[in-house]
């Protein structure tokens, strides 16, 4: 699937638990939410046609590529979503396509804005080759699934992040999906986050967008974990019919997304 005409945005803070292991929190002190388990806001990671960093392809499904800070994964769920605009090219309508894995790679470090954490060029952000798809849409097909992720370094494969149901998401199915057309078309330049529908004007109004629907919890060995050349990482989305989804992250099997990402220098 060819990306490079697709927009790329991530919503912040939408499992609970996250943004305090990663210690974000206070990054998001000033943003006002309508209610405690709300996400925070969206952030953009690609940008088609921007001529700064965020127009730089950040997307690979084979490998991570090292910068000079530390490094972490942030595993979760993507979806592709065709996006329409009405008058004043307000986004009318999202809906979904398809799911799958993603790893939102992330420096590890505070930051003025979220974006400038998220793309530091090539094969920065991670997405599996598979999609899983939506029967006429809707994103209740995705409930059986479930989220895991490992890193395999020194010969060990570490779990990353907690086995997490899909659908614990704070926000998800037509909930997320308004509170996305929201975000898109009145969030304003408050950092950490910045003003989106500038963005969409600069891509030229694209007529699909990918969003990746936030990071989950990690496990205690995981909370810490920073990216070495060498390590693998595995982030991986299974039908949760599938019993122990490490043992087949080599040949996944038919409900699986697995997006397996060397660390490489750049």
């Amino acid at each position: 699937m060819d990306l490079k005409q697709v927009i790329g945005f991530g919503v912040a803070g939408n499992f609970t638990g996250h943004l305090e292991q990663a210690g974000e929190v206070d990054s998001f002190a000033n943003i006002n939410v309508s209610e405690a388990n709300a996400p925070k806001g969206i952030f953009p990671f690609y940008v088609p046609n921007h001529h700064g960093q965020l127009g730089v392809y950040p997307l690979s499904s084979s490998t991570t590529g090292l910068t000079d800070q530390p490094l972490r994964v942030e595993p979760e769920m993507a979806i592709l979503c065709d996006v329409v605009y009405g008058e004043n090219q307000m986004v009318t309508a999202l809906t979904p396509r398809a799911f799958t894995a993603f790893n939102d790679c992330t420096i590890k470090a505070a930051a003025p804005l979220i974006s400038d954490k998220k793309n530091w060029g090539a094969a920065s952000k991670g997405v599996a080759d598979r999609w899983l798809p939506l029967d006429n849409h809707d994103l209740h097909d995705a409930d059986s699934y479930r989220l895991v992720s490992y890193v395999e370094c020194g010969g060990a494969l570490i779990q990353l992040g907690e086995d997490s149901a899909i659908k614990d998401y704070s926000y998800f199915h037509e909930k997320l999906l308004t509170w996305l057309m929201q975000k898109m078309n009145i969030q304003q330049n408050e950092p950490p986050l910045e003003h989106i529908a500038t963005y969409l004007e600069t891509a030229g109004y694209p007529r699909q967008a990918l969003i990746t629907v936030g990071a989950t919890r990690y496990t205690p060995q995981g909370e810490d974990l920073t990216l070495q050349a060498g390590d693998v990482s595995y982030v991986v989305v299974y039908h949760d019919s599938i019993d122990a989804p490490q043992e087949h992250l080599q040949t996944p099997l038919e409900h699986m997304a697995v997006l397996r990402q060397v660390v490489v220098s750049v």
